[in-house]
């Protein structure tokens, strides 16, 4: 799914001494008429006037250019502002419209457009603009980042947003002329990005079009048969659904209730996807009509749903409250399904009128822009949206990794879960406490350790659902574990998790590196504290690296040798690749200063920098080598895994390690113990076990109901000596056949 941004449906030639013919002249200026006379029902005349001025202006901008069907440029921009003005947007985004693409395709400056109308217009058409690609830039590199402007824009101002999404609609709606490849390109596009964020912002009508027109371009056969059974379709139930249009508005005055009632025909798209999801057949899909009631306020809304439970039987589990609790976006509705007529499943709507113009066009139905006026409730959640967007481009790495973060939070379903003071939050479908903890405060995400979920204790990976109350537990030195990012779902939680992540690497490589660069240097007879800031401005100039932090962490992670690099200052006049990881010709060093170089003392809690192979769990007191590999910092081996045996030969990777002394963590370290299969000789074990001072972090036990099973132990211990204690007493039971310490990462089927 590639994330990209192409220009508008493009200029197909561009050809000053070319003009407009009659009937083409004719048709932009009565476009014009018809966007001043939308304009004029709320809009100022000085604002229209400036609208015409901004029209005349693109007008001579965009001289000679054609679209690829051949109608002049001009048609494009005058339709996106025709869209926006059907929303009732102010002067400022009528005119950035007008003038969305002069910055691209002309010599138009922004400076030129802030001069003529403005900096807020200026700003608008800056913001929809694309960038200009960088040279060894990917396209879908160059496409995320004009993607992650486009949207950090948005956040600042929805209008950029707002106009790019009428711009997306026209090239939509005019995509049949372009090549195939292109079309199809700019369809999944839509459908993947444009069509969620219109969503997002609750503009319904559009997000359903959008849907509609991807859908034509991306699978037209589809679309085609698809289309054709739903007209036949229409005709075999157009008996049923009047049959319920007469029931309905006969029941609802019956009631005493006032209503608008309309039947609707479910969109092509919708139903392809049902029939895609649930695996069924067209002729399986009954519910392709669904029917809206309008009704004039909230209670006159419950009190109509209970005449149409009156009139047909409700499905179970059916019924949603969307005006209780609403939508993301704002949108607010009863809805319900009831069995029909000859057992045809009806879907329903209940709603406002102003609850129905909001549902329709969304943020875009009210957006304010006076700082003297309160936002309605649909505009704080907009805010708080556009906020978070920023709050992850601060803790993504790249662009690409940005607009992955955004398709997650565009993509996902709902769940409504409650805070134990009675908020609600809404979450991700498939979410988890630790989305929760995220969502309530990165903080408490961050100290999460446990929670409670309706009061009972719950792993972390408990997916949420519908009415959960939630209680997340912290602790003052907690961090996030790298497996949350197995199961979480939302953008927030997946960016901070990363992000923490991240800092910790690049922490731990630093120590590493440095201690990696000590090593070294004491083999060439030299110390870290010996190198002046003259020596490392040269150096860090000479390996291209930004800071000696960079360096470091280069060597920490092994994508730098830090003997090549302490080689490299000993022996400036020489010519040595800094970055290379494989082995370099150099001559000995002179001297008789050289000191042998002592080796990394491992503590065995250096973070993400330094890790303790899960091949063959090396405890202290065991002989240990250390392996470089690149990107993945210091991997400490037992010097008789078998998993390194193959690569004794390639001695450029290895660095001298041992054991620091007096340490007292725990390490963890499996042994399988052979017992005569007895009843209680578990319970003597693990009795055993406690005596011994050590922890039990994993059992489980083999057999075939025969005289012996064999039972695995993860436990953990302090060092060499400490497993030594913990086995002798293991060996006292009188059932105790046989231990061994296991070094396999599985730890089953091993004799």
């Amino acid at each position: 799914m590639s994330a990209v941004l192409p220009s508008s449906v493009a200029t197909g030639e561009t050809n000053p001494a070319r003009q407009p013919d009659a009937s083409q002249r004719s048709e932009l200026d009565a476009g014009l008429v018809r966007l001043q006379s939308t304009l004029s029902a709320y809009l100022p005349p000085a604002d229209v006037e400036r609208v015409g001025a901004a029209f005349a202006f693109s007008d001579a901008a965009h001289v000679g250019q054609f679209r690829v069907s051949g109608a002049p440029y001009l048609s494009h921009p005058l339709a996106v502002a025709e869209t926006l003005a059907g929303w009732h947007l102010d002067a400022q985004a009528i005119i950035a419209a007008l003038l969305h693409d002069v910055m691209e395709d002309t010599e138009i400056t922004k400076q030129e457009i802030a001069d003529r109308f403005g900096v807020a217009a200026a700003e608008l058409v800056d913001g929809v603009s694309k960038l200009d690609k960088i040279e060894d830039q990917t396209f879908e590199q160059a496409q995320a980042e004009n993607f992650r402007k486009m949207l950090l824009a948005m956040a600042r101002d929805v209008r950029v947003m707002l106009i790019k999404l009428a711009d997306r609609l026209h090239n939509m709606q005019t995509l049949g002329v372009i090549r195939p490849e292109k079309r199809q390109r700019i369809a999944r596009e839509t459908l993947d990005i444009y069509a969620p964020i219109a969503n997002r912002l609750g503009l319904n009508t559009l997000y359903r079009e959008l849907q509609e027109l991807s859908f034509q371009y991306l699978y037209p056969l589809r679309y085609k048969v698809l289309s054709k059974a739903v007209k036949a379709a229409r005709g075999n139930r157009r008996e049923v659904v009047n049959k319920i249009l007469l029931n309905l508005r006969k029941r609802l005055p019956e009631a005493g209730i006032e209503a608008e009632v309309m039947g609707r025909e479910k969109h092509l798209y919708g139903i392809y996807r049902k029939m895609r999801e649930k695996h069924l057949t067209f002729s399986q899909v009954l519910d392709i009509y669904g029917f809206r009631i309008i009704v004039k306020d909230v209670p006159t809304c419950y009190l109509a749903l209970g005449a149409l439970h009156g009139l047909y039987n409700p499905v179970p589990g059916k019924f949603k409250d969307y005006i209780a609790i609403p939508k993301a976006n704002g949108y607010q509705s009863l809805h319900t399904t009831l069995i029909g007529p000859f057992g045809t499943p009806v879907e329903a709507q209940l709603r406002t009128a102003a609850m129905h113009h909001v549902a329709e066009s969304g943020v875009a139905s009210h957006w304010l822009y006076k700082d003297d006026k309160a936002l309605s409730e649909l505009q704080r959640k907009t805010s708080k949206w556009l906020q978070s967007l920023l709050e992850l481009q601060s803790n993504s790495g790249d662009s690409t990794e940005f607009l992955e973060h955004v398709k997650i939070d565009l993509f996902s379903g709902e769940v409504y879960v409650f805070t134990p003071a009675g908020k609600i939050l809404v979450l991700p479908r498939g979410s988890t406490p630790v989305d929760f903890a995220y969502a309530v405060h990165t903080d408490i995400g961050d100290r999460c350790v446990s929670c409670r979920i309706n009061q009972e204790l719950m792993p972390l990976r408990t997916e949420l659902r519908n009415g959960d109350r939630v209680e997340i537990i912290t602790a003052p030195h907690a961090s996030p574990n790298p497996a949350w990012l197995s199961y979480v779902k939302s953008a927030r939680a997946r960016s901070n998790i990363r992000h923490f992540l991240k800092t910790q690497q690049t922490e731990a490589s630093v120590a590493l590196g440095e201690r990696l660069f000590s090593q070294a240097l004491r083999g060439v007879g030299t110390a870290l504290a010996d190198i002046t800031p003259t020596r490392w401005k040269g150096l860090l100039r000479d390996t291209g690296a930004k800071s000696k932090s960079e360096l470091l962490t280069d060597i920490g992670l092994g994508t730098r040798l830090a003997a090549i690099v302490a080689r490299y200052l000993q022996h400036k006049d020489e010519k040595v690749a800094i970055g290379a990881t494989g082995e370099v010709a150099l001559s000995k060093p002179g001297g008789s200063d050289k000191k042998a170089p002592g080796p990394i003392l491992i503590r065995g809690t250096e973070g993400l920098a330094v890790q303790l192979a899960s091949c063959c769990r090396p405890i202290p007191g065991d002989p240990i080598v250390g392996l470089i590999r690149k990107g993945q910092g210091l991997m400490v081996h037992t010097h008789d895994c078998s998993n390194i045996a193959k690569l004794r030969g390639d001695r450029v990777d290895w660095v001298d390690v041992e054991w620091e002394q007096g340490l007292d963590g725990l390490f963890d370290v499996s042994i399988r113990v052979l017992v005569q299969n007895q009843r209680g000789v578990l319970a003597k074990l693990t009795a055993a076990i406690a005596e011994g001072q050590s922890n039990i972090a994993d059992v489980s036990v083999e057999g075939d109901h025969g005289a012996t099973a064999s039972v695995y132990f993860t436990l953990q211990v302090q060092n060499r000596a400490h497993l030594a204690r913990v086995l002798r007493s293991l060996r006292h039971i009188q059932e105790v056949i046989r231990i061994a310490r296991l070094k396999e990462k599985t730890l089953k089927h091993i004799n």
